[in-house]
């Protein structure tokens, strides 16, 4: 398809980052002296960091604010995001080619803003995005196809002029249901999801080789 824009999901898509995540809501809950539920990574599956910090506050009585629980997560990986992340092969190939052919791109993601510009600027390609959108600054969760309209107004353009690249199953849900075209990106975080994330994306890579 003919596209004048595009909106990437940045863990788990641009950078291989998802098994940071991966204990977060056990190692804090430990932290505090908390048992956390066998289930819990389903549970925060979804969730922005809002709604697990307040899920956590509530179930677990915690004395805590929304920003004082985002911030202790927000320290608990900040140091991956400051030196260690790296891109996915064939990412920056990937967005020279796009910004070659004048195809504006920005980044919607549920990650902290300031992590998110840490890791892309020592990468080297925040340069590449008109800009980034967090779950956390407009209050929407990225299962929530509002933030991809929200997105695609911030640069400009209707939905159908966009495309959306997205590795995780409820995201991929929602911007389909927000009327874009989605390609689902390969991500070892998503390995239950991947035949329902190949039936419901436009189309599905495991490697931005393959465009």
């Amino acid at each position: 398809m003919k596209f004048k824009g595009v909106i990437f999901d940045l863990d788990g898509t641009l950078i291989n980052s998802m098994s940071v995540w991966e204990n977060i809501g056990d190692d804090f809950l430990k932290s505090k002296g908390k048992v956390p539920p066998d289930n819990l990574s389903e549970i925060l599956k979804t969730m922005s960091f809002q709604e697990s910090s307040r899920y956590f506050i509530d179930k677990f009585h915690l004395n805590l604010s929304v920003d004082e629980v985002i911030s202790e997560f927000n320290s608990l990986v900040e140091d991956e995001y400051k030196y260690e992340i790296e891109l996915k092969k064939y990412v920056l190939e990937y967005l020279k080619k796009l910004k070659l052919k004048n195809i504006k791109m920005c980044i919607v993601t549920a990650t902290d803003i300031e992590l998110s510009k840490a890791v892309l600027t020592r990468l080297k390609i925040l340069n590449f995005f008109e800009f980034i959108l967090t779950s956390g600054e407009v209050d929407i969760s990225k299962n929530d196809p509002r933030i991809y309209i929200k997105a695609a107004e911030m640069l400009g353009y209707l939905p159908n002029d966009i495309v959306v690249f997205e590795d995780a199953l409820y995201c991929v849900e929602a911007a389909k249901k927000a009327g874009f075209y989605v390609v689902g990106i390969e991500d070892e975080s998503a390995r239950e999801d991947r035949e329902e994330i190949k039936r419901i994306s436009d189309i599905y890579i495991e490697s931005f080789e393959e465009l």
